[in-house]
């Protein structure tokens, strides 16, 4: 009955629909996701709740300008079209100089800017053209530097994927190859020049191109000095941040981004008329975002943000399966999970078909990672074996289901 059980569960969870998962979270923690940074996209239009359908501090790289009109949601994707303009759109600077637009790109905006320490992960796919598709945060403005003058500050941008659809006769064709990652410290010195610091770039080739096919990319910023990049849910780099000027550098919030812009030429040729005036080729295609923050393992939140969306699929499983147990005093033992809902767990340790030891948590909602003790109390008796079964519930059900089960030995 207990081996039906489990097999059911494997089934269920084969058979039901793939989704990316956050990195395994550290022991005594869970992932959990902040709603104000993720979308399904599943509406018809943006959630003017969370995003900005144009960037508040940016117009666009000349000569793309970012417009309203080209970003759509319909069909389960947030789209960003790029089109040659009719005609010029002069902009004037504060000096007195123009900027003139001819291309139209998109951008896509968090409204807040208290983005912090977590994982971020962005599924889309590339236009076929030489503008942009990307996935990255910043800050917007900047703060006071380290240094004793009134010159110098700095602001901070994290860039979990900048690629562009096509190759072609110019520097930065590898953009059209796989997944770019970079950081980058924007420094202004006491005597008022700006610099560009960056930590190493991350580059990894992808199957296809970003534009032939969908890939998630992703980034794990664990604190102040260090971040991880995520293909696909494989780590593939991680990466110190530039500290010559600030020990620990990235120590500040930032918002969220994604956008579709033109690049300076030599770099990256403009995207011909053709090919902006092409659909099959003008638009990117954004299907999710999802941003988890790292939290206690028995922290409970008020909303937890997945029960209506259904991002994991609900699993649990003991990570560690002694075939031996020699302590007097305790078993020691751990599982992982994954879980929309709130959910009861119990650990049962069998004799014949008689529980002689259990315990039960909560497991809330998210991706957690848990080791406990079950106290032995006299309970088991040397040389005998016994049977280990986790059981998982909603508080609201009855029944609950067998997920994982392993067979000990008891030598004391």
């Amino acid at each position: 009955m207990y081996k039906k059980l489990i097999t059911l569960l494997v089934v269920s969870l084969m058979t039901s629909v793939l989704r990316a998962d956050p990195p395994d979270p550290p022991v005594g923690k869970r992932w959990v996701l902040n709603a104000k940074f993720s979308d399904e996209f599943n509406g018809n239009k943006l959630d003017a709740t969370k995003w900005y359908d144009y960037h508040p501090n940016w117009s666009g790289r000349e000569p793309g300008v970012f417009l309203p009109s080209q970003v759509k949601v319909g069909n389960g994707y947030m789209s960003i079209t790029g089109k040659k303009l009719e005609k010029d759109s002069i902009q004037l600077k504060k000096d007195g100089t123009k900027r003139i637009y001819n291309i139209a790109g998109g951008a896509v905006v968090s409204k807040t800017t208290d983005a912090y320490f977590g994982y971020y992960e962005c599924k889309f796919k590339a236009a076929k053209t030489t503008m942009s598709t990307t996935f990255w945060m910043s800050t917007r403005g900047s703060s006071e530097g380290p240094a004793d003058c009134d010159n110098d500050k700095y602001g901070l941008e994290l860039d979990f994927q900048e690629c562009i659809g096509r190759e072609g006769d110019f520097e930065g064709k590898y953009f059209a190859k796989g997944m770019n990652s970079n950081s980058h410290y924007w420094y202004t010195d006491c005597e008022g020049e700006g610099h560009d610091y960056r930590a190493p770039q991350s580059k990894i080739e992808t199957e296809t191109m970003p534009s032939e096919d969908f890939y998630t990319y992703g980034g794990w910023w664990h604190n102040e000095s260090k971040v991880s990049y995520y293909l696909d849910d494989r780590k593939v780099k991680t990466v110190n941040f530039y500290d010559a000027i600030t020990k620990k550098p990235f120590n500040k919030t930032m918002g969220l981004n994604m956008v579709s812009e033109t690049y300076p030429f030599p770099w990256i040729k403009l995207p011909n008329d053709e090919e902006l005036a092409d659909p099959t080729k003008n638009t990117c295609y954004y299907d999710w975002v999802r941003v988890y923050n790292l939290i206690d393992i028995d922290e409970k939140v008020s909303k937890n943000g997945t029960e209506d969306l259904k991002i994991f699929n609900d699993k649990i499983n003991f990570n560690n399966k002694p075939a031996e147990i020699t302590s007097e005093k305790n078993i020691d033992l751990s599982y992982s999970y994954m879980s929309n809902v709130d959910r009861e767990v119990s650990i049962k340790v069998f004799k014949n078909k008689k529980s002689v030891l259990q315990a039960k948590h909560t497991a809330y909602a998210g991706f957690g990672n848990k080791d406990f003790q079950l106290k032995l109390n006299n309970k088991l008796k040397n040389n005998e074996t016994y049977v280990v079964r986790i059981y998982v519930r909603q508080p609201n059900e009855k029944k609950a289901i067998v997920t994982d089960e392993f067979k000990f030995v008891y030598k004391n």
